[in-house]
């Protein structure tokens, strides 16, 4: 049951914290400030126990038998004219009608049991629990399929009441059941799978429904389609309904608005007591009114034996539990979602936490519990159970004198029906459909996104047309629908300015700087992918590189790519969308618009962030991009691919199998082949190894067209880089080739004395040079092989894919010997990235002097060689070589420039 919204905050013990963003997504009572409750105080000590939790130091002299009963008239003052309006939903076939009053108590007694459960299991000592409104539906629906397949088939009433009072329950009692397996095995995330959006186009429906109820409620009149709101026109009828929406209209501003608890049920009482005045008044006898439509036709008592009576095994149908069977997995999927809510909500307003999962537990067994006892679904009532922890009357015995007056109503032989002003009872109904109507319609616009309130609509109207179950059905695949085309949008790709980690030469530096990395015309290009891309996305991300890389689309081309695979472009698709007739170029020559005229030699595509890549996208994006470029003589390189999108691309022929792929690159970077028309991915473990191998090759082919004598001079200058020279030591070109152009001849002369502040270390491949979470006692650059940083184990990935073959064994990406690179469960570590020789790391950890934020490992097969620059000998170089000192500084922060171009996350 649902009384309206909260918009404060929860200044009760949740220290601020805001309790509209859960609250909000039903409907609900205000929440009142500690000072405004409760609403009767005991002593003047009442103040410190508002916030106990006990109900053992409640119930020690502070609170009474008095303060029990109140507070439990309260609640039942607002629940009994709901309960009975929620029997008027459930069974709101015209076949029930000669029994609502016996009905009405079925649903009463079923609050009765659902409260003793919560009374007996709970973990709330002010836990208040009745039928709920979230299930409403659903048993309606089961309801009228039963009376119209039992009335088609020439049954009787008694079969159709007989047989929805054992389904119904039935129906309740197994879903306590699954209630209870998925709190105590804790899988309540299965419940999450159902859209929000969905659930709310739901919740707006019952508050549709418990309107139109009302309704008919007021007028006495049946009404289950749009065409019976036309009994509205009749004077009559409009007369009879006209109070109970005023009055319902005045419920929920008051729900919403007031700032003491008091005033609603106090508002539930009044209404009543002003009809029976006007009455007494102007001398209407209550039989003048019955006539008139006021008041309910009076029947005869209903006294307990009357409602065993009601049920007879022999004329159950049992055979339309089958048919029942869909109706009841939607209601387990919402019943289930709606008690996590309502859960979630009470935590939220006491202010402390609570086990989500034991209370769903004590949910199920309610439930179990009132299906056993014919009574059907329920679960928390948000707004009455917080109402009673705010009174700061925590006692079970609340709940006990709640049960008292249920069972009061259930054996007295007083027909409410026939008493209670119609209206009024219509409006505790048009009452929770208005608050359901503008939570769900109207608030919740500013919470969701446009086209989850387009979902929510579509499931609102769904449900009107084709019944709730099909309309749900057809929710959430509107749902699916704009997942895959908003997934289709989030998959992204953009130029990003990268460069390797090398130390090259000045002569190579300026090879890379003058071809490599020009701004107007550059070799190298990298495009980083974002997001999964698939069969509705890849043709989008095959045009976006195409234009980005400037390459040209014939008319034949394009048609190779359409007969290429079954998701490619077609004569209809964007690639030739986007075609344009040029008058210069011949008609087999069309190309596309594109803003980057020349296109590079190597393109290198980073996969890190591109989380999936189905079998369609792999041969109808990438495989066309391969031989597109193929022909145009680009060398296509991919890197940081997760292990299922390497599978998919090497399975597919997209990329090489790994011993190839090894010859290949090797070849390549001998000189044995100069090629770069492959017609498939080379793959790489991360963008700098892909970019390394990229600049090297450029090096290579720029250098082979140069005069011998200088290309001696590069070739000399980068052996120097790693072994150093008669006249310098290696760590010296290091600092002279990271450093190019920013020292003066007496620095290169300083930095020739560094060889006493560091220290040579040797590693063996696999071995820490340090872990994550260590002291930072010093930084270091690879002399020589190569160092890996790992992902954190977060990031790493298993080394197994699982295809429709079983498993596949996923091998490494890189020609770095990294096989021995295991983790504590026998999975390879994924790399974050590589320093090779001139590498530089550990430094920002070392001078921000906290703790190792990363793993560093020896990478090559033959070992690593570090130098090691400690505290210790920092701090002498400071003292005695300060000129020394000042270029270590400028070394390092060159190091942490380039490290952020490269947006890299470590140092």
């Amino acid at each position: 049951m649902v009384y309206g919204t909260i918009d404060k905050e929860d200044e009760e013990g949740g220290g601020g914290t805001t309790t509209t963003n859960i609250r909000q997504q039903r409907g609900r009572a205000p929440a009142q400030s500690p000072d405004q409750m409760p609403l009767i105080w005991a002593d003047e000590s009442g103040d410190k126990q508002r916030d106990g939790k006990n109900s053992e130091d409640n119930e020690g002299g502070h609170y009474n038998v008095f303060h029990y009963l109140v507070y439990a008239l309260i609640n039942v003052i607002i629940a009994v004219p709901g309960l009975y309006g929620y029997a008027s939903v459930i069974f709101n076939h015209p076949t029930f009608q000669p029994h609502m009053a016996k009905l009405s108590k079925f649903v009463v007694f079923s609050s009765l049991i659902h409260q003793l459960g919560f009374v007996l299991f709970s973990g709330l000592d002010f836990a208040i629990g009745t039928v709920q409104d979230a299930g409403l539906i659903f048993l309606s629906a089961m309801s009228n399929d039963i009376a119209e397949s039992i009335l088609s088939e020439g049954g009787t009433v008694d079969e159709v009441v007989s047989t929805t009072l054992v389904i119904l329950p039935l129906g309740t009692a197994a879903l306590g059941l699954v209630l209870i397996l998925l709190g105590k095995f804790r899988l309540l995330d299965i419940v999450s799978y159902l859209p929000m959006p969905v659930i709310g186009g739901y919740l707006a429906f019952i508050g549709y429904f418990c309107l139109e109820a009302g309704v008919a409620l007021c007028i006495g009149k049946p009404m289950s389609t749009l065409a019976d709101w036309s009994y509205l026109l009749d004077p009559k009828s409009l007369l009879l309904a006209t109070p109970g929406l005023l009055s319902a209209g005045i419920l929920t501003i008051i729900s919403r608005k007031a700032t003491n608890d008091a005033i609603l049920p106090i508002t539930m009482v009044i209404i009543p007591a002003i009809f029976y005045a006007v009455l007494l008044i102007f001398g209407i006898t209550l039989d003048d009114a019955r006539d008139s439509g006021w008041v309910g036709e009076e029947v005869p008592p209903v006294p307990v034996q009357d409602l065993i009576d009601l049920v007879d095994l022999k004329l159950v149908h049992w055979g339309l539990v089958r048919k029942c069977v869909g109706t009841w997995v939607g209601m387990v999927f919402v019943v289930s979602f709606a008690s996590c809510l309502d859960i979630a909500a009470v935590s939220i307003d006491m202010g402390e936490a609570l086990d989500t999962n034991k209370e769903m537990v004590t949910v199920g067994t309610c439930n179990l519990m009132s299906g056993f006892c014919f009574g059907f679904t329920g679960s928390y009532i948000f707004s009455q159970t917080i109402f009673t922890y705010r009174t700061g009357c925590h006692s079970r015995y609340i709940g006990m004198f709640i049960m008292a007056a249920y069972l009061a109503v259930c054996v007295s032989t007083i027909n409410i029906l026939q008493i209670a002003p119609l209206f009024f009872l219509g409006a505790t109904l048009i009452f929770i459909g208005y608050d359901l109507l503008w939570e769900w319609l109207i608030d919740i616009r500013v919470k969701i996104f446009f086209m989850e309130y387009m979902i929510l609509l579509v499931t609102f109207v769904a449900i009107q047309i084709v019944g709730m179950d099909f309309g749900i059905v057809i929710g959430i695949v509107v749902a699916l629908i704009e997942h895959v085309a908003s997934t289709t949008r989030v998959s992204s790709m953009g130029r990003v300015l990268k460069r390797s980690r090398a130390v090259w030469s000045n002569d190579d530096w300026v090879v890379l700087q003058t071809h490599g990395y020009n701004v107007d015309d550059p070799k190298i290009v990298t495009l980083e992918l974002k997001g999964p891309v698939f069969f509705g996305s890849s043709q989008k991300l095959l045009q976006e590189i195409t234009d980005e890389i400037g390459l040209s689309i014939s008319e034949e081309e394009i048609k190779k790519i359409a007969i290429g695979t079954p998701h490619a472009s077609t004569p209809h698709s964007s690639l030739r969308a986007r075609r344009v007739n040029s008058p210069r170029t011949p008609k087999k020559s069309v190309k596309l618009i594109s803003k980057r005229r020349i296109r590079p030699q190597f393109v290198i595509m980073d996969f890190t962030q591109m989380h999936n890549l189905d079998a369609s996208a792999a041969t109808s994006c990438f495989l066309q991009l391969a031989k597109l470029c193929e022909k145009r003589g680009i060398l296509l390189c991919a890197c940081g691919a997760i292990p299922r999108v390497e599978w998919m691309l090497r399975s597919h022929d997209v990329a090489y199998d790994y011993d190839t792929e090894i010859s290949i690159k090797n070849d390549m970077l001998s000189n044995q082949n100069n090629n770069l028309r492959h017609g498939k991915l080379i793959l790489f473990l991360t963008v700098f190894e892909a970019l390394e191998f990229s600049e090297r090759l450029l090096i290579q082919k720029v250098t082979s067209k140069m005069p011998s004598e200088r290309l001696s001079n590069l070739q000399r200058g980068l052996s120097d880089v790693s072994t150093g020279s008669p006249h310098h030591h290696q760590l010296t070109y290091i600092f002279l080739n990271v450093l190019r152009g920013d020292l003066s001849e007496e620095e290169e002369g300083v930095v020739d004395t560094i060889q006493s502040y560091y220290e040579e270390s040797e590693y063996r491949c696999g071995d820490y040079i340090f872990q994550k979470n260590t002291h930072p006692s010093s930084f270091y650059i690879v002399l020589k092989g190569s160092v890996a940083v790992p992902r954190d184990r977060q990031g790493s990935l298993p080394s197994m894919v699982m295809s429709g073959a079983g498993v596949q064994k996923k091998q490494s990406l890189s020609s770095s010997n990294l096989l021995g690179m295991m983790g504590d469960d026998g999975e390879h570590k994924s790399v974050e990235s590589f320093h090779k020789v001139g590498g530089i790391f550990g430094y920002c950890d070392f001078l921000l002097e906290r703790y190792r934020t990363f793993d560093a490992v020896a990478a090559s097969s033959d070992g690593a060689i570090v130098a090691e620059f400690t505290k210790g000998n920092m701090d002498k170089m400071k003292k005695d070589n300060a000129p020394l000192y000042n270029i270590v500084q400028k070394l390092l922060l060159r190091a942490s420039l380039g490290d952020l171009a490269n947006c890299t996350c470590h140092n």
